[in-house]
């Protein structure tokens, strides 16, 4: 780890999910020791590659460091920077309702689309 010590856009660290990371560990839905987790710090992902070191600094050479964000526009497609302006024309009020909202479509309605698909798939096999 003494490679990326200082480094303003790595950090590499650790929690222990059996005593005080528990809250950290149930927010990122660690379910399993050890798990290695990397990207945004707001949008993690699970690492599924190898556990040794020379993995590990494989993938972080070859997927890791700066993306497409409001700190870096520069990285973004024309639709991605379009929207990501949109998104920073709105108050933070605004935005915060349009989270909520696509949450609960995701949580509530999805599901629900998803049973009436299958439906309608099964009743065209019955046809």
């Amino acid at each position: 780890m003494e490679e990326f010590s200082g480094n303003p856009g790595s950090l590499v660290g650790d929690v222990d999910c059996t005593a005080d990371g528990q809250s950290l560990c149930q927010k990122q839905e660690v379910q399993g020791y050890p798990t290695i987790k990397y990207g945004d710090p707001g949008d993690l992902k699970k690492y599924e590659g190898g556990r040794d070191f020379a993995s590990l600094q494989k993938f972080a050479q070859e997927n890791l460091g700066p993306t497409c964000g409001p700190a870096n526009m520069e990285l973004c497609d024309d639709a991605t920077k379009k929207k990501i302006e949109g998104f920073m024309a709105m108050t933070k009020d605004r935005l915060e309702g349009k989270v909520r909202n696509a949450h609960r479509i995701l949580e509530e309605e999805v599901p629900v689309m998803k049973k009436v698909l299958a439906h309608m798939k099964k009743g065209k096999s019955e046809l």
